[in-house]
């Protein structure tokens, strides 16, 4: 009698581009029947001659003629092969966690699965090890292909495939950024891509495209892009002749954000008719985060307002691409900005540029520039508003107004931070004594060389002018004098000037309590010191937690004495 096992749907609910997803709900299949999963993916999702739809017809072929029944699919969409593992695909990589849920695996063909050796041989390993079955709905000659896993021979072929699909992915990079190293030289014609914020595509005379000024406002997309440059360029300028002053970029960026203008990004994607927002930051050994919209940032507004391309310039890596002349190569006819305007608003932004070399004089902030945050090691500052009047003030990470992102933004109460980098720094090197550099200026007999030579040639002209014998004496007793002094002068070696360190007598505790914060502060930057904060937990903390703070002088001039100190400390305790 035959027996029935229930088979999981997994998670087969997902959109497509082009539809909804085919349900696969959960059924009952005999115990010998295979259960597949469907495969599907997509590098570019506008790609029509490898959609989805297409790739899941083949699969259920596939499926059908192996007598396996497809119980659910792993679709990725704008994820490419080349740059990823099966492993880590969103839906695929899942499904792979759970391999007791299906037998085989269909792909359409064998660059919807991977695009190079070494994914194949991580793929095949796998395959092995938890006993499935690879399927590809159309293999070499358009013919169905299954590899055994149980055998060497299959082993082989997946090998030899997997190479094919490597050599292919490179001829076909190579082919595609030689003919982008082509259209760079070619004045006036744009490579594709996401254009350049300010600019739409438009089609070029004899073919291929061009770039033109976006000044018409599409519905749902907020303002023109070049209308809201404008607006940028014009709140940046102000208005003299009225009285009223140019805003900072960080008051423009607010604004926009507060009239919900889309920024760069989520306005090309309004414009492709796609959903705003994204996953954004997810530096390396950190979880990316997720967000709705994107916003304008102060260093955006910055980038966009010095990129070249205002000018209509092509750039590569970072530089104008030229031609045979020096002349910039442009990909538009007509520029939102011409050279006068564009330097204009560069020396103005030069101008409002903060010298982050010299030292802050307008704050009490002990820690500046020695207080940094653990997640995006960046500089922590000072905050003392408070929504509490007696909330004591905190230094925060500020990512946001760097406009970067911070995975676990940390912030600590700055009387604890204070109290404890002065009691850590002077555990370290309170105990030393101060010392003064003091020039001690050498001695070079050259220049009095010189100045005496000149003295005996002038005395040696008055020679033989002397008509009295006391007269004569004078003269020959002075030559003999410049002749001595020039002898002893050459005979004087050269003593170069060199720099002595001096007790002061005091130590730097001494002078730790005598100085200000702005003295204080200088001690702790010219030693190197350095303080990590981590993220804290929330409660009703009444101290510091030590576990969340790091002390450290790094490459300071008192270094190597506070690692002898510890060593000593340590030794004693």
């Amino acid at each position: 009698m035959a027996t029935f096992t229930q088979v999981s749907a997994g998670d087969v609910t997902n959109s497509l581009v082009d539809g909804m997803k085919p349900s696969y709900p959960a059924t009952f299949a005999s115990a010998d029947q295979p259960r597949a999963l469907s495969a599907i993916r997509l590098s570019v999702e506008t790609d029509e001659t490898t959609s989805p739809g297409r790739q899941r017809d083949a699969n259920d072929t596939a499926a059908a003629s192996i007598g396996a029944r497809v119980i659910g699919e792993a679709v990725d969409l704008g994820v490419s092969a080349s740059k990823t593992t099966p492993f880590e695909r969103p839906e695929l990589g899942a499904w792979l966690t759970r391999p007791d849920e299906f037998d085989v695996i269909l792909f359409w063909r064998l660059d919807r699965a991977v695009r190079s050796m070494a994914d194949m041989s991580a793929l095949v390993g796998w395959a092995r090890k938890h006993g499935k079955r690879l399927v590809f709905a159309e293999g070499p000659g358009g013919s169905r292909l299954e590899l055994d896993m149980s055998n060497v021979v299959g082993e082989l072929i997946a090998t030899l495939l997997a190479f094919a699909a490597q050599m292919e992915a490179q001829s076909i990079a190579e082919r595609v950024l030689g003919a982008q190293a082509a259209m760079r030289m070619m004045p006036l014609r744009w490579r594709g891509s996401r254009p350049t914020y300010g600019y739409i595509p438009a089609p070029l005379e004899g073919g291929g495209w061009t770039l033109v000024p976006d000044t018409e406002a599409v519905e749902g997309c907020g303002p023109a892009p070049v209308s809201v440059i404008e607006r940028i360029i014009r709140d940046l300028m102000g208005d003299p002749a009225r009285g009223v002053d140019g805003k900072a970029v960080s008051a423009i960026a607010a604004d926009l954000n507060a009239e919900g203008i889309p920024s760069p990004r989520d306005y090309w994607s309004l414009r492709k008719g796609r959903t705003t927002g994204g996953k954004t930051g997810g530096a390396k050994g950190q979880k990316a985060v997720t967000r709705e919209r994107f916003k304008w940032a102060p260093n955006m507004i910055t980038k966009l307002l010095r990129s070249p391309a205002l000018l209509g310039w092509k750039t590569h890596n970072g530089k104008p691409v030229r031609d045979s002349e020096g002349a910039p190569i442009l990909f538009t006819s007509d520029p939102i900005l011409t050279r006068a305007e564009y330097d204009v608003v560069g020396a103005l932004l030069d101008s409002r540029a903060k010298d982050n070399s010299r030292e802050r004089k307008d704050t009490n902030a002990l820690l500046l520039a020695v207080i940094h945050c653990v997640s995006c090691n960046g500089r922590m500052y000072l905050n003392k508003q408070s929504s509490r009047a007696n909330q004591a003030p905190t230094y925060k990470c500020n990512s946001h107004a760097r406009g970067d992102l911070c995975a676990a933004p940390a912030n600590v109460r700055g009387d604890w931070a204070d109290e404890y980098v002065e009691r850590e720094f002077l555990a370290l090197v309170g105990g030393l004594s101060v010392t003064r550099v003091i020039e001690i200026p050498g001695y070079d007999p050259a220049p009095e060389i010189a100045a005496t030579l000149a003295e005996f040639k002038e005395h040696q002209e008055q020679q033989g002018r002397q008509r009295s014998k006391a007269a004569r004496e004078e003269w020959e007793r002075r030559a003999d004098a410049l002749d001595t002094r020039l002898a002893e002068l050459e005979e004087t070696p050269k003593v170069e000037p060199r720099r002595e360190a001096v007790s002061t007598g005091r130590t730097y505790a001494d002078e730790w309590r005598d100085a200000n914060t702005a003295g204080r502060r200088r001690m702790l930057t010219d030693a190197g010191a350095h303080l990590t904060v981590k993220r804290g937990t929330r409660g009703g903390w009444r101290r510091l937690d030590e576990s969340r703070v790091a002390f450290t002088m790094q490459e300071g001039e008192h270094a190597d004495a506070a690692d002898f100190l510890s060593a000593s400390y340590a030794e004693a305790a």
